[in-house]
């Protein structure tokens, strides 16, 4: 019998060199699609019981309790993070708690690709492709934001002030990872000016 086989969207490319900040995939994430209704009280009780956590229930929040992480998508949905080895098991473990409840949990480790940034001037490399102002204070770590990057769809989680998670769905993997490329190599860095002092 042949034994499952898992590899990454970005196992094909190689460690970038020559670039302003740090970039690489991360491979072993697995990603649970919770949905539910927020005011069902089974529905967050047992949830809660399974992963540890309180679903968050304000707009693109996140909130983690050991190695589990819980980012808000919409009203009813959340996207469970963990080890790709502990997906299976929550999942089977969510599915069990909930019963009948109103809920819907889907494994889905392998629907998209994670590019993790990291480093000072993230910011303004992610600023290249997309239309958000990532220098405000709306983007504070934990934040999480759907949005349209390089003109596709993506997700955003900010896990620390200069490090970010860009999720996109695996087809889209090279063509991100290239973009990525082009947009924070050393000689194309930028640096923005930010609030200045009034002179006197």
């Amino acid at each position: 019998m042949s034994e499952l086989y898992v590899e990454s969207p970005l196992a094909h490319r190689e460690t970038p060199q020559g670039l302003s900040i740090e970039l690489r995939e991360i491979t072993d994430r697995g990603m649970i699609d919770v949905r539910g209704s927020a005011t069902d009280k089974k529905f967050m009780a047992a949830a809660k019981k399974v992963l540890g956590l309180d679903l968050p229930k304000a707009p693109r929040t996140s909130v983690s309790w050991g190695d589990v992480k819980a980012l808000w998508l919409s009203i009813d949905q959340w996207l469970i993070l963990c080890s790709r080895a502990k997906a299976v098991e929550l999942v089977a473990a969510l599915k069990a708690e909930l019963g009948s409840v109103h809920s819907l949990i889907v494994d889905v480790s392998d629907m998209r690709a994670v590019l993790r940034l990291e480093g000072e001037g993230v910011r303004e490399v992610l600023l290249k492709g997309s239309s958000l102002d990532l220098l405000s204070d709306d983007y504070a770590p934990g934040t999480v934001r759907r949005m349209r990057y390089a003109e596709i769809a993506a997700l955003l989680h900010v896990v620390e002030d200069t490090v970010f998670d860009v999720y996109v769905f695996r087809s889209y993997a090279d063509y991100a990872w290239d973009f990525i490329l082009a947009t924070a190599r050393a000689p194309a860095k930028v640096s923005l000016f930010g609030a200045q002092s009034t002179p006197i």
